[in-house]
């Protein structure tokens, strides 16, 4: 039985944020819908006509095929866009998370953008499966500037959890994907701070909140998630004197074999990743944040880190008390 994983996401992540519940319940019921048409048995996914040839990433096999309306760019330009998804993936694990995977676009007629993304495990012969939904008309500039293919990609590094920590599945793939991508040298440093500077408040406590394994609203899932991993990756660093960090911890997982193909429970999640650091920071913050809600002073936490936004720009103070853990956090691992 595999394991499936629907997301839907809106062309910016900014326009999301606030987004009313009647708007996301709207987007929801198109994502079920796109999922029951391209489910991989209902598309069958094991069909043997590819559109290009397996290619190797990161010591994996990819697999690309595209079905639906015939795109506006060439078929080559959505192939490079997806290879480079691949290689930050597979630069931020120190390998493609996977042996072997398939990469589905489908592209829809009259629309432009990248639209939409679904990861599942185990899929007829492939260890994972991703189905990109992606507009007919989208434009080079549209391609350059998605972060979908990426976010689906990381998914593939994480064993399948129960859905009360679906959380933790959205936001490891929200928080790496960018780390991953300025890691292989796609996205500066300052743009991704400035994201998190203007996102990781949606993933603040709000009333009523009973903790991330018991508040499944979006800013909780998404950014709560991603806003644990930030904590996580930071007193990882403060424990180790900066030697090693939330990287750590999800490339020890993905050696152990805790990939989607897999059904995990969280505690062997975490105990993996904490022994990996020499810490017990996960296992500690995931029972703390997990059944109550905890709130972060982010104000406090980006003048710690150095990270200034004035006018839309960041400047960073690398004399700042963690502009060391800052940049450790971005730059590329020697080992």
């Amino acid at each position: 039985m595999y394991a499936k994983r629907e997301r839907l996401y809106d062309r910016l992540r900014s326009k999301l944020c606030g987004a009313p519940d009647a708007f996301l319940i709207l987007l929801l019921i198109q994502a079920v819908s796109f999922g029951a048409a391209q489910t991989p048995h209902a598309a069958n996914v094991a069909a043997e006509t590819s559109t290009y040839p397996l290619i190797q990433v990161g010591g994996a096999r990819l697999r690309i095929d595209l079905e639906g309306a015939t795109p506006d760019l060439p078929k080559s330009a959505i192939e490079e866009h997806l290879l480079r998804a691949a290689q930050a993936a597979a630069v931020y694990y120190g390998r493609f998370p996977v042996s072997a995977a398939r990469i589905v676009v489908f592209v829809s007629a009259g629309q432009d953008g990248m639209l939409q993304g679904t990861t599942w495990g185990n899929v007829d012969g492939f260890p994972a499966v991703t189905r990109l939904r992606i507009g007919q008309h989208t434009t080079e500039q549209e391609l350059g500037g998605d972060w979908i293919a990426t976010h689906e990609l990381v998914h593939m590094s994480l064993a399948s959890l129960p859905d009360a920590q679906h959380w933790l599945e959205e936001g490891i793939a929200t928080y790496v994907e960018p780390i991953a991508r300025v890691q292989a040298g796609q996205l500066t440093p300052t743009r991704i701070w400035r994201d998190m500077v203007a996102g990781m408040p949606n993933g603040e406590p709000e009333t009523g909140d009973r903790g991330l394994n018991r508040t499944h609203t979006w800013g909780r899932t998404y950014w709560g998630g991603a806003l644990f991993c930030l904590v996580a990756d930071i007193e990882i660093r403060k424990q180790t004197g900066n030697t090693r960090g939330l990287q750590d911890a999800l490339r020890a997982i993905v050696d152990a074999g805790g990939t989607i193909d897999k059904d995990w429970p969280v505690s062997r999640i975490l105990n993996i990743g904490d022994r990996a650091t020499g810490t017990s920071v996960l296992q500690h913050l995931y029972a703390r944040w997990s059944t109550a809600p905890v709130e972060v002073d982010l104000p406090d936490l980006w003048k710690q880190l150095g990270v200034h936004v004035e006018s839309g720009k960041v400047i960073f103070d690398n004399t700042a008390p963690l502009a060391q853990i800052r940049a450790g956090i971005t730059a590329v691992p020697s080992r």
